[in-house]
């Protein structure tokens, strides 16, 4: 399996208003809104994401499975903190770990961060999988008033993050 990462503005608008619209994936999405995500829309918001390319050095990418569009996410500023987005299709959800091991090798060689964080709706409940990868309770934020609960993980304190040396 060939994961790759690309920019969003290289994606089919089709694709990713496909996927910004299913109903299984709004649902794990409080501030999005599906029903109301059309081309215009599409445009505005890759143009959005592809800003903070140029505005912080980092931001989303389109995650390419086998040449298909599989989803998106990476790294978001959000209050002076890189923080993580991981939206996959339904098809592609058994490679969320994966992706996320990618995200984390870019951020923390590549992109030299000392830490980042995931935000999350306080109605979540199922958090074990967030602890297993290292995460912390770090507070709480509220973004378009809805609650979240950031986590924090920081880069551990190994010579490279993700090798084989430092597992």
């Amino acid at each position: 399996m060939n994961i790759q990462f690309s920019r969003l503005s290289q994606i089919s608008l089709n694709d990713i208003i496909e996927l910004n619209t299913n109903g299984r994936v709004l649902k794990q999405m409080p501030l999005a809104d599906g029903m109301n995500f059309d081309e215009k829309q599409c445009i505005a918001w890759v143009n959005a994401k592809e800003k903070q390319w140029q505005d912080y050095g980092y931001g989303p990418w389109a995650f390419v499975v086998d040449g298909k569009f599989a989803g998106w996410g990476g790294l978001q500023y959000e209050a002076g903190d890189a923080d993580l987005a991981l939206v996959l299709h339904p098809d592609y959800w058994g490679l969320g770990k994966q992706i996320f091991e990618k995200i984390t090798q870019q951020a923390f060689n590549q992109m030299g961060l000392q830490s980042i964080t995931i935000l999350l709706p306080s109605t979540r409940v199922k958090l074990q999988g967030i602890y297993q990868l290292g995460f912390a309770l770090d507070g709480e934020a509220v973004i378009n008033s809805q609650p979240f609960i950031r986590y924090r993980l920081y880069k551990p304190s190994c010579i490279e993050y993700g090798s084989t040396a430092s597992r």
